[in-house]
């Protein structure tokens, strides 16, 4: 993920601050000078970290930070406050406007990922409620079209398009269509370029005009560092962007954009791309982020995440199952399809609050094995999940063969599920608050 270098820096920073009983102004000092570093390192904008350790400084000097009897942990707040800070302070709004369709328009330059993330801001409109349609501006790139058709319906999203014609036109006749068949949202995928260019902005400004978009959003990748903050200052300039979606913040970006695009352009990151998947983007909250940096966990966007994958009627069948003790193989199964729908495992676990980075790094969770526990589930027979009691040499031998697995494997599985639901009743003997209902995520 990024920021993780940034993240150990600051971490050792504040480790060192712990280890003293007292904090004097030469100590503080000292730190910000290191925090200074681990910014600049991350590749924030000079003039943003010049501002951040200026205003963070003065505010740790103070009284109620030098009187503290936890003056380290005070510190930390501090730096969280100000992080949240730089980044936004809270969530932004995503304008809808007052009649629909709300038009949206994403830019940016070429190779950012604004065709794919189109699809993937159209998708999460579409899990609340919405009925987006994705139009294809790009005239000029290869494959530009046939790309968003493809992405459009693995997410069921239909697109207009009208070929190589032109964008302005097209741009306005998608809100047109929009209007006629009841799609309240309109994506408009916009050419981009290698560079920033009059030729490109012009196209650009006469799209904004003849369609007055409620949002523009410029599209930038994360893994480019400062080179981001440049573009969007650009693109702000010419066109008056209302907000950035950040791109690849699952990479090892070190965060330098993130950290630094709201502080120069006045405008707010609203989405964050987190993987290459099509539902993979989020609501970009500066105050969960500034945590996550921190080392203090996001569980917010856990628990989200969580409630994504949970099917409630699911969820109440299973807790009738856990609360008589019949959790079964095919249970086991189904929630731990659901745990990996919330996405890769080792970044969930990071998620949490109090879990060491650096232990986490040398940690490799093997998503690999949760395939093989699923085939061999999936070789054995409805009544054999149900009662795994009957499993004999013979049947092991079999359900090996079927799903490429040795029977060593299913004594593993076995011994695993017996731990498992001697677990569960422990959890189930006490009593669950009234009204309380979760998944059982195997594995937390």
């Amino acid at each position: 993920m990024a920021f993780e270098g940034l993240s150990d820096k600051l971490n050792a920073v504040f480790k060192r601050l712990r280890s003293k009983g007292r904090l004097g102004e030469k100590d503080i000092s000292v730190a910000m000078r290191e925090v200074r570093l681990a910014l600049l390192e991350a590749d924030v904008n000079f003039k943003v970290v010049k501002d951040f350790c200026s205003k963070t400084s003065e505010l740790c000097k103070g009284r109620e930070v030098l009187e503290s009897l936890t003056p380290a942990q005070t510190i930390i707040k501090t730096v969280n406050g100000q992080l949240t800070e730089l980044m936004g302070s809270s969530a932004a709004r995503f304008e809808m406007g007052s009649s629909p369709p709300a038009v949206v328009m994403l830019i940016g330059l070429q190779g950012a990922g604004k065709t794919t993330n189109a699809a993937k801001l159209a998708g999460y409109f579409k899990k609340q409620g919405k009925r987006p349609l994705l139009a294809a501006c790009d005239v000029y790139r290869p494959a530009a079209i046939k790309q968003l058709q493809v992405v459009g319906t693995q997410l069921g999203i239909p697109v207009f398009e009208q070929g190589q014609g032109n964008p302005v036109e097209i741009a306005k006749a998608a809100v047109k269509h929009a209007k006629e068949h009841g799609n309240n949202m309109v994506f408009l995928d916009t050419a981009g370029r290698l560079h920033i260019d009059q030729e490109l902005m012009s196209e650009l400004e006469d799209i904004k005009a003849a369609v007055s978009p409620h949002e523009i959003l410029l599209t930038v990748d994360a893994m480019t560092g400062q080179d981001a903050v440049n573009t969007a200052s650009a693109f702000d300039g010419q066109l008056g962007i209302t907000g950035v979606l950040l791109t690849k913040l699952d990479g090892d970006a070190r965060g330098g954009a993130a950290l630094s695009v709201r502080a120069v352009t006045g405008k707010p990151i609203k989405f964050a791309g987190i993987g290459e998947k099509l539902d993979q983007i989020e609501p970009f909250h500066p105050e969960r982020m500034a945590s996550r940096i921190l080392g203090m966990g996001d569980m917010l966007t856990l628990i989200e995440k969580a409630e994504s994958a949970l099917d409630e009627k699911k969820a109440e069948e299973m807790e009738k199952k856990l609360r008589q003790g019949r959790f079964t193989l095919t249970d086991f199964l189904d929630q731990m399809g659901q745990l990996k729908s919330m996405g890769n495992v080792q970044d969930l676990v990071g998620m949490m609050p109090g879990i060491d980075r650096n232990a986490l790094k040398h940690t490799k969770f093997d998503e690999r094995s949760m395939g093989k526990t699923e085939a061999i589930i999936l070789s054995m027979t409805p009544a054999e999940r149900q009662e795994p009691g009957v499993l004999n040499s013979s049947r092991k031998r079999r359900i090996a063969a079927g799903s490429g697995t040795r029977v060593e494997d299913i004594n593993r599985l076995l011994k695993q599920f017996d731990m498992m639901k001697q677990m569960v009743k422990q959890i189930t003997g006490g009593k669950r608050p009234k009204g309380k209902k979760g998944m059982f995520l195997p594995g937390f």
